[in-house]
């Protein structure tokens, strides 16, 4: 007699399913958990607690689904106004899905505005974390419904270009509890309104300042923050020693300062900064002064505890590593980029010291050689991530030497470094926990050592492959079979790559970002072969494949709905192709559109109707500006699209 037998999921209690679920990190394993029965969707719907949303069709689905949320990412998904969030507050009970939430994310969401967002800040009482960064059209009166938030921890309101110091003082008035705030290129606010900030919310532990037109005034309101850890004022012109005196005195819990490209700023305010800091953990000097004065050398003495110290773009010296690492024992990261001065024997110096370096930057230290890099790999064991772009000196004795040592390394950049081999990559495959990969313009690698790096970094993520001329088909079947996690791939120029090598390339069902720019090879064929199996690309760069026709951009409307980037300038496609693309990518937000000689200006008028409401950038031929309608163009910056004129 035969029995049937039990179904395992009816045996397993809803808190073992929630552990269970717990364990699954990567968001494929969590869909493929969610769509096995509705039983294991419904215990996912109970558990999920971060939400992104990819189209605001299904806004309203979702919020009914998952009522747990802790977090509501909108950044990406456009068309978000106040018809949107007025429609979700009016179909979906506010009072299941916004009780728990705490972290809003609205970045980019130019389409919102007072009512909807004042809507929203209402539903959502115990928000503690709002992004409304690049809401370049947000306002005094946007700020003003922001503060209705008062619970919040932390806002990020980058580039909010409208914002003066009447909307701050709003915001710090009703937020008095604000531990975390970034205020960059909110170009309007002033002194005033940093000196009202720093009186009010005492709880400030980190600030961004950056690119604001305050002077060193403002510095002397924020020293009086006494539980600030973190500032950030990048780029600020009007900033000079001054104001870091200020600083010497004051915030007695800084830990991190980012003083880049302050063009006023020296040495020895820096200088004085230190002198009343010694605990800092983190300086970013970078691009901000190009001598290094005898003052900000001694003070390096004091800084036992450094963990990062960028000084891009300084006149460097023997003198300066030696000391550096005499006294930081501590640093993790250094960053060089662009250093004159930098030589071999003082790279050699600072490693000596400094054994505990993850993160070196010695972009375009263009006299550095083997030594310098051996030196490197035999003392800093640890090393993560290595950048030497344009340092043509380096051969694969080098590579040969990271090999050996380095097998911690992530991230290496060997950008213009034309020493490079296929041997050096053979020594460089060692390296097998490497993420990512920049050998862009090293013309003397091949598919040979492409087969080295792929057969033995599966874990590689990123790989850039710029101007690799001797880089073909049988590199990417390679690639294919050996990097599976890859994402991120860049092809542009790599003139030897065929249809074939777009077959191959199809079977990298992980990638997201690749640029194909000035393939002249492939065709609609190899095009097809592509994202018939890629349906995860996000971004994707045709530039100059003229060889691709209609009936290749025809499949890739059709396959690719998840793009959110495209460059299709100088391609072949025609109005109707054009008009089904665009109609069908839901989700694009950025392209460009230069130089389609088979497009008329009424094709041009048709997609740009069509697509304006999801459309936030878009780059034409500067000799549309005169040809389109000015209601298209009205349109178009009515919903706050930015159109860059080529």
């Amino acid at each position: 007699m035969s029995t049937r037998s039990t179904p395992i999921l009816s045996v397993l209690t809803e808190d073992l399913l929630i552990r269970v679920n717990e364990k699954l990190v990567q968001d494929s394993d969590r869909k493929t958990w969610r769509l096995i029965c509705k039983e294991l969707h419904r215990v996912d719907s109970l558990t999920r607690k971060t939400l992104r949303v990819l189209h605001v069709e299904f806004l309203l689905t979702l919020l009914k689904n998952y009522t747990n949320l802790h977090t509501l990412d909108l950044s990406v998904c456009p068309r978000i106004d106040d018809w949107t969030i007025s429609s979700l507050l009016h179909h979906v009970d506010h009072s299941i899905w916004a009780r728990n939430l705490k972290c809003l994310n609205l970045s980019r969401a130019n389409g919102l505005k007072f009512a909807g967002l004042e809507m929203l800040v209402g539903a959502c009482k115990g928000l503690e974390s709002v992004d409304v960064s690049y809401c370049c059209g947000f306002g005094d009166r946007e700020a003003a419904a922001i503060s209705g938030c008062g619970g919040l921890r932390e806002l990020r309101m980058d580039k909010c270009l409208g914002v003066s110091d009447v909307g701050l003082a709003k915001i710090v008035v009703g937020c008095g509890r604000l531990e975390r705030l970034s205020l960059k290129w909110c170009m309007e606010i002033s002194d005033l309104g940093v000196e009202l900030l720093c009186k009010k919310c005492l709880e400030l532990k980190f600030l961004d300042v950056s690119y604001l037109k305050v002077t060193s005034e403002s510095l002397r309101s924020i020293a009086s923050l006494p539980k600030l850890e973190d500032l950030a004022m990048v780029g600020c012109p009007f900033v000079n020693d001054v104001g870091l005196q200020f600083l010497e005195n004051g915030c007695p819990l800084l830990q991190k300062i980012d003083v880049a490209r302050c063009d006023c700023v020296s040495s020895y305010g820096l200088s004085s900064l230190i002198g009343g800091h010694s605990g800092l953990l983190h300086i970013d000097a970078g691009h901000c002064f190009s001598e290094v004065s005898p003052s900000f050398v001694k003070c390096t003495q004091k800084l036992k505890n450094l963990n990062t110290i960028i000084i891009d773009g300084v006149r460097g010296s023997n003198t300066i590593f030696q000391t550096i690492s005499s006294n930081c024992n501590s640093l993790i990261e250094i960053g060089l980029s662009k250093c004159e001065g930098v030589t071999n024997m003082g790279i050699i110096q600072l490693v000596s010291g400094c054994v505990n370096l993850k993160i070196i930057n010695l972009t375009c230290c263009r006299s550095i050689a083997d030594a310098a890099i051996s030196a490197i790999a035999n003392s800093c064991r640890n090393l993560l991530c290595l950048k030497l772009e344009s340092c043509n000196m380096i051969t694969e004795k080098s590579l040969e030497q990271l090999g050996l040592h380095c097998l911690l390394l992530e991230v290496l950049d060997l950008t213009d470094c034309c020493g490079i081999n296929d041997r050096g990559l053979e020594c460089l495959s060692r390296c097998s926990r490497l993420l990512c990969l920049k050998l862009g313009l090293c013309t003397n690698i091949s598919d040979k050592g492409l087969f080295y790096i792929a057969s033995n970094c599966s874990e590689l993520h990123e790989l850039d492959l710029y101007r690799c001329k001797n880089i073909g088909d049988g590199g990417l079947a390679a690639l294919s079979s050996g990097c599976k996690k890859l994402r991120k791939l860049n092809l542009s120029y790599c003139i030897e790559v065929t249809d074939k090598g777009m077959k191959s390339l199809g079977y990298l069902e992980e990638l997201s970002d690749l640029e194909l720019r000035g393939l002249d090879k492939i065709t609609s064929v190899g095009l097809t072969a592509l994202v018939t199996r890629c349906k995860r690309l996000t971004y994707l760069d045709l530039k100059h494949c003229e060889k691709i026709d209609d009936s290749g951009f025809q499949v890739l409307a059709y396959y690719s709905r998840n793009l959110r980037q495209l460059n299709l300038s100088y391609c072949a496609i025609t109005d109707m192709t054009l008009c089904m693309l665009m109609g069908n990518l839901t989700r694009l937000q950025d392209v460009d559109l230069v130089h389609l000689t088979n497009v008329t200006v009424e094709g041009f008028e048709l997609v740009l109707r069509a697509c304006c409401v999801r459309i936030k950038k878009i780059k034409l031929v500067a000799a549309l500006s005169f040809l389109l309608s000015s209601e298209v163009q009205g349109i178009l910056h009515a919903r706050g699209c930015k159109i860059r004129w080529d």
